[in-house]
């Protein structure tokens, strides 16, 4: 069996809008292989710039399997939100 998935969301330290990629430490180990195994990636990077930015030798995932990129700049809001140990509020139906 194969790894497949509908949506995969990724974290990745550079990127542009094109959906280039390049990871920091261990998020090189998994991020790459979700965004060619699902049909939609979602991306967030700490920082988005412009195409021609990156250095085509340290692109690890090309913007062929990435859909969408969401720059977040301070990603350490969820660390905050990790430690205040914030839940998702139920949902009633």
């Amino acid at each position: 069996r194969w790894l497949k998935a509908d949506f995969a969301l990724v974290k990745a330290h550079r990127g542009d809008r094109l959906g280039n990629l390049t990871y920091r430490m261990a998020a090189r180990n998994f991020g790459p292989l979700m965004c060619m195994a699902a049909a939609n990636s979602i991306v967030q990077v700490s920082e988005l710039v412009e195409p021609g930015a990156l250095d085509p030798e340290a692109v690890v995932t090309p913007g062929i399997f990435v859909q969408g990129v969401v720059e977040v700049a301070v990603p350490a809001q969820e660390e905050t939100l990790n430690r205040a140990k914030a839940v998702y509020p139920e949902v009633t139906r």
